[in-house]
């Protein structure tokens, strides 16, 4: 894969979190009582807190978006600031593309306030030359205008920047904005892998195959 600039997922891509982030969302769901799919997952994870708070409140949660924002990152935090960790080979496959001139990026549903401190805590913050959450675009990965926005502050055509994330519908979407898309393989998500190759340009299941 011969990129120079690369757009990173970071829940169940860069970062082993996907379980903690199912365990914080569905706990609120279950203690609403709200029945929900067994695709929830794949329904919530391009949405962000914001959007997912929403989301919640059409299945029928009877809280105000504020309030759930508050339930989500004060469940979630303890996770990200002290447990969660890289996943296999990205912080070294990370440091190999930065020296050699990579730029590297993040654009995530997860907001600042577990992305930032996670990101720092396991040591890479300073390799991303931006940090981006939803929240910064007002927006979520399941709406295009969010990549081709995004391509446009790295000073890019849209087809000029990789975009490598585990899930299907943030995949599908960056693909219809123009983006060059990667799958990366998640156990979150390995009921739909062979439907995100069908989507995507590439697909890895090692962060060292982008080597």
């Amino acid at each position: 894969m011969k990129y120079n600039t690369y757009l990173f997922d970071f829940d169940g891509t860069l970062v082993d979190s996907m379980p903690s982030f199912v365990s914080v969302m569905l706990r609120i769901l279950d203690e609403n009582q709200i029945k929900y799919g067994e695709d929830i997952v794949k329904i919530i994870t391009p949405l962000g807190y914001g959007g997912t708070a929403e989301y919640f409140r059409e299945l029928g949660v009877k809280k105000s978006k504020e309030e759930l924002l508050l339930q989500m990152n004060t469940y979630a935090y303890d996770e990200y600031a002290y447990k969660i960790q890289a996943k296999a080979n990205v912080i070294s496959t990370l440091e190999t593309l930065k020296s050699r001139g990579a730029d590297l990026n993040i654009l995530t549903a997860s907001p600042h306030k577990v992305l930032d401190v996670c990101l720092k805590r396991i040591g890479i913050f300073d390799l991303f030359n931006h940090v981006w959450s939803c929240d910064d675009f007002s927006t979520t990965k399941a709406d295009p205008e969010i990549y081709v926005r995004a391509a446009e502050k790295l000073g890019q055509p849209v087809e000029n920047v990789l975009f490598l994330d585990d899930n299907l519908n943030a995949d599908k979407t960056a693909k219809s904005a123009g983006m060059k898309v990667c799958g990366v393989y998640d156990a979150s998500s390995e009921d739909y892998v062979e439907e995100i190759k069908r989507v995507t340009d590439h697909y890895i299941y090692d962060f060292s195959e982008l080597l």
